[in-house]
């Protein structure tokens, strides 16, 4: 059974590096952060060498008087497993354990993240650190759970040294079985890429266009990386679960090609998230319309609550970031940390570290500043810390165990996110769309949940939601088809976009008319395609409730033809050859509806749906918002009605809400009621 984020109150700590400090500064630390607010502290995730500095030889002293000083001050200890960054005698006398590039170089010490995970010594040694790791503290009463490894997959999420070729081919070979079932999957028949030893197959190398692979091929990469990665994963969290039973384990991601569904499912307790919300601020698309800025920071904290109901955040930005020579990111702004934090606890956390206690004097991290400052004495973030630390001792376990509550979902799979990377016909539409919806139900205040398909999704998932957005799946299964149309049928909406349901798993293009898999569902089959690019001007769509209304058509344009009765057009391309004609569908199908869309979406294309759609905010009768603030709301599973409803200002200038009833705001004991001006970057939690 799985152990919860949190039991008694919302846990708020930070992560702290002992091996960095003189013993000395510990205990004043550890003062500081009880005064602070805080409860559990992160330790140990990048000190292997402290723990063996020489092969087989094993010291704990260091994180015995760090972990004991801890929890006599009452700090609970999350300890991280060091096998994030291997030592320097392990990739010297074991150099068959380090990464290799897609071109055949092979990575050196000096950073981190640089080992593969099929190397078996890598392993055995990994294996071997963890138990005694979990010997030493498995009974410790001050440690409460387990970090595994750090963040999987960041840095590098490719692997090609000669233990991942041969561990590849073993996993084909169990998928597959014969060479004539991989060569009908992977469509070797073109360009003559038949194999006829198992010998020949490998991980996708360098081919004579640059990072041109099979298609194919690359999507069954993706696929070995997250199986391997999980693998990897499974060997320490066996390990602690046999020797360390009454402590939770964990590990942090949302990173690339890794099934963290998968990971969560089979391995831990609860899923953790690393919030950097700035990040979305200085790695923007300047010719985006109208952006969310640090507030689509929620959309990835969405996709975090599909893997995770109720979560930790083990990294939460609490100052300007940035490593030596990359990812600057500005200082917070008065109230902004705060604001981030409250971003984190509406969109599920459940407990919440920020990184970190002590901005690093040295290495390549000098510049992601924490709480305090090089020189120790008091600043702005730790009195804003402080303040936070206060209003959650106050009223934390008011969230514990709720759940944000949305009757929307944006939904994704795996397939087409790692399909999709290579695939310039479908996959950069899918972030375009998935980010537009969001910006559009954010602006609307309707909260939306992320919803990935799996093979194990239930009717039962889907029904939670009235409407479900599937902006672009190019791979859709038979059978996914059949789960949707099932969701349709029983009474619920479904969206789709252009580009949707023509190729099967393998990534190979049906023989049927688009959008394949999904055209029953839709009624309407594609007359005609195109992208719009360079000379080929974007058109618009003509909106039948609305004639006087024109949106854009973005990116790529799907030309429908109506097939069945039940189907009605809802816009018409403007302009083109193909003025006139159908671009945008809904056929009532059993008692629900299936919408096709032939653009991508942008945020006024998807404003006009949500009118015909008649979606509203869950507090459209009680509160007035202007379009700044967003709204969450979380409550338990068993009383939705007496949720928390979170107001959060992303502006630096104050806005006005009406509250039509009144209600209490957790955080100041006030109740309001009426016109009321939330500060910039202010925040309300109300009862």
């Amino acid at each position: 059974m799985k152990k919860p984020v949190a039991a008694e109150r919302f846990e708020l700590g930070v992560c702290y590096y002992p091996e960095h400090w003189p013993e000395s500064m510990w205990a004043d630390d550890y003062r500081r952060m009880v005064e602070t607010g805080f409860t559990i502290v992160r330790l140990g995730e990048f000190a292997w060498s402290v723990f063996e500095p020489e092969e087989g030889q094993f010291q704990f002293g260091l994180f015995d008087r760090a972990i004991d000083l801890a929890h006599s001050y009452g700090l609970k200890v999350i300890m991280g497993t060091p096998t994030a960054t291997p030592p320097a005698w392990l990739t010297e006398q074991y150099p068959e354990v380090l990464n290799v590039t897609h071109e055949g170089v092979t990575m050196q010490h000096g950073m981190r993240r640089h080992y593969n995970y099929s190397s078996p010594k890598y392993r055995e040694l990994c294996a071997r650190i963890v138990t005694k790791l979990a010997e030493h503290y498995g009974s410790h009463p001050g440690v409460t759970g387990w970090q595994i490894d750090n963040e999987l997959n960041c840095e590098v999420n490719v692997f090609y040294s000669e233990s991942d070729h041969l561990a590849f081919r073993t996993w084909l070979q169990d998928k597959y079985v014969t060479l004539d079932k991989l060569n009908e999957a992977w469509g070797t028949v073109f360009w003559n890429q038949t194999y006829t030893r198992w010998s020949q197959v490998y991980l996708t190398r360098p081919t004579p266009s640059p990072n041109q692979p099979n298609p194919h091929q690359a999507l069954d990469e993706k696929r070995f990386i997250s199986y391997n990665t999980i693998y990897f994963a499974k060997i320490q969290a066996d390990i602690l679960r046999e020797l360390a039973p009454d402590q939770w384990v964990t590990t942090n991601g949302l990173f690339g090609h890794l099934d963290s569904h998968e990971l969560n499912d089979e391995l831990l307790d609860f899923f953790s998230y690393d919030s950097y919300p700035q990040f979305s601020t200085i790695y923007f698309d300047p010719a985006e319309v109208n952006p969310l800025r640090d507030r689509g920071w929620g959309l990835s904290l969405s996709a975090v609550r599909s893997v995770s109901s109720n979560f930790c955040v083990m990294e939460q930005q609490s100052g300007p970031g940035g490593w030596v020579n990359r990812m600057d990111m500005p200082s917070p702004k008065p109230g902004q940390m705060r604001l981030w934090t409250y971003q984190s606890i509406a969109h599920g956390a459940d407990m919440l570290l920020y990184f970190r206690w002590r901005t690093a004097t040295m290495g390549n991290e000098i510049y992601w500043h924490g709480l305090n400052d090089y020189h120790n004495q008091p600043n702005r973030r730790v009195k804003e810390a402080e303040q936070i630390g206060k209003e959650l001792a106050k009223i934390g376990k008011a969230f514990i165990g709720s759940r944000t509550q949305a009757n929307i979902a944006i939904v994704r799979d795996y397939d087409n996110e790692w399909d999709g990377e290579y695939d310039i016909w479908h996959g950069p539409f899918m972030w375009q769309s998935n980010k537009e919806w969001f910006k559009a139900l954010q602006r609307k205040h309707i909260p939306n949940d992320v919803l990935y398909m799996r093979s194990i999704t239930t009717l039962a998932e889907l029904v939670r939601y009235e409407v479900l957005v599937y902006p672009h799946p190019a791979i859709m299964s038979d059978d996914t088809a059949a789960l949707l149309d099932q969701y349709v049928q029983q009474g619920g909406k479904l969206i789709f976009g252009c580009r949707t349901g023509y190729k099967d798993t393998t990534g190979q293009c049906y023989m049927r008319p688009f959008p394949g898999a999904a055209q029953e569902m839709c009624g309407v089959t594609v007359e005609e395609f195109t992208m719009v690019k360079g000379t080929r001007q974007p058109t618009s769509i003509r909106w039948t409730n609305n004639p006087g209304t024109l949106t854009g058509a973005d990116a790529f344009n799907d030309i429908l033809h109506v097939e069945e009765d039940s189907v009605e057009v809802m816009g018409t391309y403007a302009t083109d050859y193909y003025a006139g004609k159908p671009a945008v569908t809904r056929n009532k199908r059993g008692k629900g509806e299936v919408w096709y869309y032939g653009a991508v979406f942008n945020e006024q294309a998807v404003l006009q749906m949500i009118g015909s759609l008649g979606l509203n905010s869950p507090a459209a009768e009680w509160l007035e918002l202007p379009p700044e603030i967003e709204l969450q709301i979380r409550a338990s599973e068993e009383d939705t009605a007496a949720g928390l409803t979170f107001l959060l200002n992303y502006s630096e200038e104050p806005a006005e809400i009406v509250l039509k009833e009144s209600r209490t705001d957790l955080l100041s004991g006030q109740t309001l009621t009426g016109s009321y001006t939330l500060d910039g970057y202010g925040v309300l939690v109300l009862e």
